[in-house]
């Protein structure tokens, strides 16, 4: 009985070693085979390949494209020395060396350690992998996206995640057509291809002119804007400081920010021009209508009194923009009741965003007037208790370009197919009737008599306003005696609107006024962009040609009984001088001549050895 009781309990003991041992088998074998196997396939061998469509600038240059990127994978069965792996690793790849201890201590197969590196750290892993220094190392291709023009137009492009997603700008809001719904098929989809309607010249050239201002300045940001005025197409798109979306995850918050659709700000005195008009659209006033400024706008039944910036005495329409003038703003005001004026300022745009396609659009604040104060109406009228984006501003200013006519913004002028079949078109795009053609003419010329004289550019027309507008500081619920926003929005030529510039410098260290710091800006902007069109002004150098152009065939180089001075000449003319038998020429280099030997004029006899050098 006991011997059976001994037996039973030796086969329960080798059943259960069996089992262990079983289990054991499989997991080394899971570990090995299994594992590796189906986590090379799911991490380099997806059922599916989407590449991203390209974006492109107006002309066709490329602003986004989808390469494929180096990505660096362990096998933790397959390192050798832990320690070893992560110290090496961290040199290569700048990465905190804990981190990647961490990373291989918490898994026990595939992990990823870096993903997309860059072109440099993929050559030290790749070094480091030919000197078997990194087993269970692996280097795996990811599709991924680059951005060439690195820090241009960052905000307009914005960049994708690890997971070629659209986070920001471009890449987020037309996501679905810059890369498509998948379907179960194997075969790779291919985006469509977005063409912006900035041109990457204006726009590098408007970003150099907007980061001199930030560092002249020293201010916290620049916003400079650059319309069509008749299309409504944005040539360029700046907002400094910018960042560069190869390495968007570098860059601070503030950099980050798209700040021409995402800010909102009380824009200042610029607002005067949208006020006036709305009042005599309204028929509150007219052109010829006069306020007396005592320096203070007083409302002596209500009781409020808000100051101007000087005493104007009796001002007209004109009068209020040349001088700025709050106190005749506000006056002008009072000719409207708060409805018309709310109801104005909505057909302008303002109160909502104006569906330009970039996600994230602010709509401003323009607070209903049954929540307006006594104060509100007045206070609006030169731009404060509202709240605007500079992309509201500029399309805005269309309908003083465009006789009376709101245009739609546009940053995308089409979408096209990776066959080439244009998907989406984007032209010319009329709104609404705000003004009459009468009084969108008349704000313009009132715009070029007020335009600061730091705005003006000899021989074009200029319809300019500036702005000045305090800051609200929200610790203690009023303005800030040190920050200030300093603007410019500038129209031209003004016989013929073309162009719209909007120029924003915000929290300026210093001279603050918009006059002073952001008229030049302006300026600067519109000189190069006349440049860069080849726009003549009224001042231009006009040269007549015949239309026949003469080419000088340039002479035979000949070497006879002395060295000829060949200094400069290209290789191309001495060339045939190889076909010269009785001579001894040899030639360094490509491209013009830079050193020759013997030196001029010396006397060529049959041993001579002429050596021609070229750069």
């Amino acid at each position: 009985m006991n011997k059976n009781k001994e037996k039973i309990r030796l086969l329960v003991f080798l059943f259960f070693i069996s089992i262990i041992i079983f289990i054991l088998i499989f997991r080394f074998a899971f570990l090995m085979i299994i594992q590796p196997s189906k986590e090379n396939t799911v991490a380099a061998n997806p059922t599916q390949e989407v590449q991203r469509g390209q974006i492109l600038d107006i002309n066709g240059n490329t602003l986004a494209i989808t390469t494929y990127f180096d990505s660096v994978t362990a096998w933790i069965p397959y390192l050798e020395d832990v320690s070893s792996t992560a110290r090496l690793l961290s040199e290569a790849l700048n990465m905190d060396e804990q981190s990647i201890m961490i990373k291989l201590a918490s898994h026990t197969g595939f992990v990823w350690i870096k993903r997309k590196i860059s072109t440099l750290e993929s050559e030290q892993i790749k070094e480091l992998q030919s000197e078997n220094l990194l087993p269970g190392i692996t280097l795996r291709q990811e599709l991924g996206r680059r951005y060439p023009n690195n820090l241009i137009a960052s905000h307009l492009i914005g960049y994708v995640g690890i997971d070629n997603t659209g986070l920001e700008g471009i890449e987020w809001s037309l996501e679905k057509e810059l890369s498509p719904n998948t379907d179960n098929s194997t075969h790779t989809i291919f985006g469509n291809q977005v063409f912006l309607t900035i041109d990457t010249n204006i726009q590098f050239v408007m970003e150099e002119v907007a980061m001199n201002a930030l560092e002249e300045n020293q201010a916290d940001s620049v916003m400079l804007l650059v319309m069509e005025a008749q299309t409504g197409n944005l040539l360029a798109y700046v907002s400094v400081p910018h960042f560069d979306p190869n390495n968007y995850s570098d860059y601070d918050r503030s950099s980050l920010l798209n700040r021409p659709i995402r800010t909102a700000y009380e824009p200042g005195s610029v607002f005067k021009i949208f006020s006036l008009a709305s009042f005599m659209q309204s028929g509150g006033i007219t052109k010829e209508s006069t306020f007396l400024c005592r320096g203070y706008f007083e409302d002596v039944e209500n009781n409020i009194k808000i100051n101007c910036l000087g005493i104007h005495g009796i001002v007209t329409v004109r009068n209020i923009l040349e001088y700025s003038c709050n106190a005749g703003a506000a006056y002008a005001s009072t000719t409207v009741n708060a409805e018309s004026f709310y109801d104005m300022l909505i057909s302008f745009g303002f109160g909502n965003p104006t569906g330009v396609l970039l996600t994230g659009e602010t709509s401003g604040i323009l607070r209903n007037p049954g929540n307006w104060s006594l104060r509100t109406k007045p206070t609006i009228a030169f731009g404060q208790e509202i709240s605007v984006s500079a992309i509201q501003i500029i399309t805005a200013a269309t309908v003083f370009a465009n006789n009376g006519v709101l245009i739609r913004p546009h940053l995308v002028s089409k979408i096209v197919s990776p066959e080439g079949k244009i998907l989406r078109n984007f032209g010319r795009e009329e709104i609404v009737q705000v003004l009459t053609p009468e009084i969108a003419n008349e704000i313009l010329l009132m715009m070029e008599s007020a335009c600061a004289s730091r705005a003006k550019i000899d021989g074009i027309r200029i319809s300019a306003k500036t702005g000045t507008a305090q800051v609200n500081d929200p610790e203690t619920g009023t303005y800030s005696e040190d920050n200030f926003t300093a603007s410019i929005l500038g129209i031209f030529p003004t016989n013929n609107p073309e162009y719209i510039i909007y120029v924003v410098i915000n929290y300026p260290k210093g001279e603050y006024y918009g006059s002073k710091i952001a008229a030049p800006v302006f300026k600067e902007s519109a000189e190069k962009l006349l440049t860069l069109l080849n726009i003549p002004t009224d001042n231009s150098n006009i040269i007549e040609h015949s239309g026949t152009v003469y080419i000088n065939i340039p002479e035979k180089i000949i070497i006879g009984d002395s060295m000829p001075e060949l200094f400069g000449t290209p290789k191309r003319l001495l060339l045939p001088l190889f076909m010269r038998e009785d001579l001894t020429i040899i030639m360094n280099g490509a491209g013009y001549v830079v050193n020759q030997s013997p030196a001029p004029g010396t006397i060529i006899t049959d041993n001579t050895i002429i050596i021609l050098e070229f750069d």
